[in-house]
């Protein structure tokens, strides 16, 4: 074998697995996939084309009606930059639709909620925002942001405080001695 072949055989397999490589990430096959429970949809609404089958979807901003009153009334997301079709998917209606065309399931609306909110989506996969079970070492469930945020108004409503706890100089066994205080509940259990 000459000396070129013996370089260029292993530059080729090398360049031919880099290749393969680059085209399964152009594909997303690397995406890690985050086990969710299902959306917390309101009673009757989803799949969304049990009723938007047969309308021509209208793609005009305008204040909606019917089933979606709602909604309207109470949208506050981004709203001056915003419509519906920004997210919700107007030819297959029980899909979301990330900016770059592609659909995702409900399951996967992380996905679209980390193009705005990157930094949150950071964090919450590696489980600093939201609520993240499981083993810390193995399978771990993750909530959607859907699960804490309402996706057409996700700001948090101001609630009101409650007490500040005891002061502990004011809890009640504190002024008793050592002997005075009940060590058991029960009264009659050493």
């Amino acid at each position: 074998m000459r000396k070129v072949d013996k370089f260029l055989i292993p530059l080729c397999l090398g360049t031919g697995i880099f290749i393969l490589a680059a085209g399964s990430v152009a594909r997303g096959d690397d995406i890690p996939q985050y086990f969710v429970p299902p959306p917390p949809f309101s009673e009757g609404i989803f799949p969304c084309s049990d009723c938007h089958a047969d309308m021509e979807a209208n793609p005009e901003r305008r204040e909606l009606e019917d089933e979606h009153v709602e909604i309207s009334g109470m949208f506050n997301h981004a709203s001056e930059q915003r419509w519906c079709l920004d997210c919700h998917n107007e030819d297959d209606r029980d899909k979301l639709r990330l900016a770059n065309g592609d659909l995702v399931s409900f399951e996967e609306s992380y996905n679209l909620c980390g193009q705005c909110h990157g930094t949150i989506f950071r964090d919450w996969k590696a489980g600093i925002h939201g609520k993240r079970t499981g083993a810390w070492n193995g399978k771990k469930q993750y909530r959607l942001c859907v699960h804490c945020h309402n996706p057409h108004s996700p700001k948090f409503k101001p609630i009101k405080p409650l007490p500040p706890p005891d002061n502990p100089l004011e809890i009640q066994y504190k002024k008793l001695s050592d002997e005075d205080i009940p060590r058991n509940p029960l009264g009659n259990i050493q």
